[in-house]
Formats: C-alpha cells, structure tokens, sequence
C-alpha cells in the first residue's frame, strides 16, 4: 500500500512539476531571460550520517566549498529515473566544484538500489537513506526530492518531482560564481524548503496567536505525529493532507491549548 500510494505521489509531482519548471524558465523579464531563485534566509545543512552502498557511514563533513544536490529517489520511481541522465552529465561536467549525493528510499534494500545504479551507470554518490535522515529534512513528500545546498553549507533551494535540467545547471553555475543568463531572486523561506519555517498551515487559525507563542505552535505542529495513519507530523499531514479531518483537529486543538496557556 505504501509503496503504491509513492509510485502515484511520484508520478503526479513529476508532471506538475515538469510543467512548473518549463514555466519558470520561460517566466523571466520582457526579454525573456529565465529566472531561478534563492532562499533570501538559507538554514545550514542538517548533519546527518548516511550508510553507502558499500556500508560505510557517510557524512556532510567533506561538502564545504563545494556546491551539493542533494537527491532523494528511488529506482521504481519514473520521474527519479528519468532525471538521472542529466544528474550524470551534471556530475561529470562539474566534477571539480559539485557534489551530487542520492540518497534511496527503497525499502528492499542496498542490492537492488547497486545494481540500479550500476546498470545506468551513476557517476555520484548514493547511499540509503532513512527515516531519521528524512525527519531532519522536514519530511519527504514526494519523489524525487531534491536539495540544493551552497559553497557555506546552506540548503538555498528545494525541487519536487522531475525539474527541467537547465534549471539544475542555472542554479549550479550561479551558486558557483560562473556565467549564467538568467535573472536571480531570493525569497523568504516560509515552509517551501523547511517546513519548519512555515508561518501558516492550510485550515490552521494562528490569527490569536504572538509571534511567540506562533512560533511554539509551529514547533510543535511539526514535532507531533498524526494519528490519521499517514505516519507524518502534524504539520505535513496539513499541508500534504488538506482534507485531513484528523490533522485539523489535532492542529486547532494545539492552538487552543497554547491561547490557554496549558
């Protein structure tokens, strides 16, 4: 059941977001030059250990200095297969200054994910990933998800589902200092890339909250586990979920308590 309900989340991301990402580099100026864009307020990289495919444990420790994607997939998932292509290209024509870690969601394990990886010849690093890996990165979603992380270590950017690799290669170049012809933005991360930094939640009333006291709320929407069986915090349910009956109670119940100092 888990498996099927990821192959679809998978499947819908990817064409929603093949269509996002042509938009966006068609939706520059009167000119037309494309536009791609970054968190104005970037959160460092979580540490995390991961296991290679070799079993060793990996870290974060060597990325400094060097640009990463980060990217969580998995073999059975279409639009994770059909971006690896240009993630090898990207790798190989970058090698110096880019670092590309995937990290697979399997849940069969390290033999099927090598012999992927080694029938389409895949160039970067991959490792599994797991759940404590996924928790400090908010959650996963949907496939493929993937982080970009700066020269200092910042995570500046998030992609869900298959992007337009002219995009990848924008971003790259421009977080390396290298020509690139298109616009750039920042913006305010407000849960797009963290979801801890989220000020709102779909249903959820914080109009009688502090700043203070919105900021605990959020803390906890996002530290507190749905009961609905959809194994994900309060928070992603909200915003995976919309509909979710179960996670707007539980959410409104936590506002409640805070405005009550309980």
């Amino acid at each position: 059941m888990l498996l099927v309900a990821g192959v679809l989340i998978a499947l819908t991301l990817g064409v929603r977001d093949i269509r996002r990402s042509q938009s966006e580099l068609g939706s520059g100026s009167a000119t037309g030059i494309p536009t791609i864009r970054f968190v104005k307020n970037p959160t460092p990289v979580p540490e995390f250990t991961y296991e290679d495919l070799e079993g060793r444990t990996q870290d974060t420790s060597g990325w400094l200095g060097k640009v990463v994607l980060l990217n969580f997939w998995a073999t059975w998932c279409p639009p994770c297969r059909a971006e690896i292509p240009d993630l090898i290209r990207l790798q190989t024509e970058y090698a110096d200054r880019l670092l590309i870690v995937g990290l697979s969601t399997d849940a069969e394990g390290k033999e099927i994910v090598q012999s992927f990886v080694d029938e389409a010849g895949i160039n970067y690093l991959v490792g599994m990933s797991s759940p404590e890996v996924e928790a400090k990165f908010g959650g996963i979603l949907g496939l493929p998800t993937t982080f970009l992380v700066d020269t200092r270590g910042r995570v500046v950017q998030k992609h869900i589902g298959f992007a337009n690799p002219e995009l990848y290669e924008m971003e790259i170049r421009a977080l390396l200092d290298l020509p690139v012809n298109a616009n750039v933005e920042t913006f305010e991360d407000e849960g797009q890339v963290f979801l801890a930094n989220a000020t709102e939640l779909p249903g959820v009333e914080f109009s009688q909250l502090t700043s203070e006291q919105r900021k605990v709320a959020l803390r906890q929407l996002n530290e507190q586990t749905c009961t609905c069986g959809c194994n994900l915090t309060l928070a992603q349910c909200r915003i995976n979920d919309t509909t979710c009956d179960v996670s707007l109670a539980l959410a409104e119940r936590v506002v409640e308590k805070i405005i009550a100092g309980e």
